[in-house]
């Protein structure tokens, strides 16, 4: 068995940017994440777990990226643009209005778009600084054909539908592009320069006050991704570039026929040719970016649910092998120690644990999944492992409050009975996480605040309404976050306390 790292018993909060407060409608690298900062490091929480900072896809969902390694343009501060001069005056006007607490995604893109771009005129009016260039050299693996990958979908929407020689990434026809396109190149070029330039500032201010953050890697990627486009050959494709199989997960109690995904699968086969160069690569971009890495459906490392593109449900699949080991060894190898966390929730099998385990990667408990008629269940909070990250709830589930006021008259008896005491609150399921040997706890910002369903990020299977909520500026102002720190002083959560597993 692999040796995890050493890692402080800790204690951390799940807020992705976009539901920062701020009064451009949407949340953003600014000064108000560096006040968020300063309120969560001042209640000893020494981790601060985002989502995928990509530039969203359906449904404004960032596990649905056009890129893995680009940022959300929507997460640039308009302000940081100010204070370099970038937006002056009425540029800060007529900024999207509506409810504080939801991101109205249309009208914030229209608002964004335009002063990008304004930005970008002014910016191009100037000598370039040589921070630019550096920022090309650090991202050339990627940086070039996602900047014309936007210019050409902007021009002709999804990549499949392309003429067949930029579809088929043909030389001659990408250089055309690039010179015909150079003006639209270098506005995503600045746009992602901008946010690379933004996120570091607010992680080193967060490193600095004891923070650290931890970063998603969702397995998937879309196929609608400049990924995909610029590297065709690492995923199983027809000749137009379409997928002959997608994922899915196999049918089970929640869903008959269960979930058909649609993302493209990996040729595993050609990436172990290449020693998972794109893979590995995609791990030192992250680390560029986040301290922890998360991966999101590791399970599917072990084996992966692979169904025919031309099945309308999951049914038709079947369970197909992935890398395993081989490709966290090569990357060790190449990249030196990995930080991650992996996310082995659902149909987890033997198989999938072991390869866990082997790898020294911690896991997660969901103290929302431990209440059933299981008393063996591993999220209880006696059976949970210390090589692990416990969770109130995660962005797929209900906030805790509202979670509380779903449960049947079954579950809420035997939740009464665990905690000894009835009418538990938010608080107490807190408690609970902080308590547990896990060496890490984290606690949804919703769940902070006592927020009931309105306040949920996401509804998986839903389509619509998804990763809005924001909170206002002065929930965060206001936000008497004293209980935590009491309850890392108790606990032993707070910084400066080692511990291994």
């Amino acid at each position: 068995m692999t040796c995890a790292p050493r890692l402080p018993r800790r204690a951390g909060v799940l807020l992705h940017p976009s539901s920062l407060p701020g009064r451009y409608g949407i949340g953003d690298f600014g000064w108000q994440a560096k006040r968020f900062v300063d309120v969560i490091a001042e209640a000893g929480q020494g981790v601060w777990q985002i989502m995928p900072l990509g530039p969203a896809g359906p449904g404004n969902s960032p596990y649905a990226a056009r890129s893995s390694f680009a940022f959300n343009p929507l997460l640039v501060s308009p302000d940081s643009l100010a204070e370099q001069g970038l937006l002056v005056g009425d540029d800060l006007a007529d900024v999207p209005s509506g409810d504080p607490t939801r991101v109205d995604y249309e009208a914030v893109k229209a608002w964004k778009r335009d002063r990008l771009r304004r930005a970008f005129r002014r910016f191009s009016e100037r000598p370039e600084p040589p921070e630019l260039a550096e920022f090309r050299a650090l991202a050339a693996s990627w940086l070039p054909d996602f900047c014309l990958f936007m210019a050409l979908r902007e021009r002709h929407g999804w990549w499949a539908n392309w003429p067949e020689p930029l579809r088929r990434r043909e030389p001659q026809a990408l250089a055309e592009a690039r010179e015909w396109f150079a003006d639209e190149i270098r506005f995503h070029e600045f746009v992602q320069w901008s946010a690379h330039t933004q996120w570091a500032s607010l992680r080193r201010y967060a490193n600095e006050r004891g923070v650290e953050i931890i970063g998603d890697i969702p397995i998937f990627v879309d196929h609608d991704s400049a990924d995909v486009w610029a590297h065709q050959e690492n995923f199983k494709l027809d000749e137009r570039g379409l997928p002959t199989v997608v994922a899915g997960v196999p049918p089970d109690a929640f869903s008959a026929t269960g979930q058909r995904w649609g993302n493209p699968l990996y040729d595993w086969d050609r990436l172990r040719e290449r020693s998972y160069d794109w893979w590995i690569e995609r791990f030192r971009w992250t680390l560029q970016q986040v301290d922890i890495i998360r991966i999101d459906h590791f399970r599917g490392f072990q084996a992966a649910w692979e169904v025919p593109a031309d099945a309308e449900t999951a049914q038709a699949g079947q369970w197909v092998h992935g890398p395993g080991r081989d490709l966290f060894d090569t990357a060790r190898h190449t990249l030196g120690n990995l930080p991650i966390v992996v996310e082995d929730l659902g149909l987890i099998t033997d198989e999938v644990r072991a390869l866990r385990d082997e790898l020294g990667f911690p896991g997660m408990d969901v103290l929302q999944f431990a209440f059933g008629d299981d008393a063996r269940s591993p999220y209880l909070p006696h059976n949970v492992r210390a090589a692990s990250v416990i969770y109130t709830g995660t962005h797929d589930n209900d906030t805790t409050a509202g979670w509380l006021a779903s449960l049947d008259g079954e579950t809420r008896a035997r939740l009464n009975r665990y905690l000894g005491r009835e009418d538990c609150d938010v608080r107490d399921i807190v408690r609970l996480a902080y308590a547990s040997v896990a060496y890490m706890a984290i606690v949804p910002m919703q769940d902070i605040l006592g927020l009931g369903s309105e306040a949920r990020m996401n509804v998986p299977g839903h389509a619509e309404g998804n990763w809005a909520w924001r909170m206002t500026e002065e929930q965060l102002n206001s936000c008497d976050m004293s209980w935590l720190l009491e309850l890392g002083q108790t606990y032993g959560r707070l910084p400066g306390i080692n511990v291994s597993w």
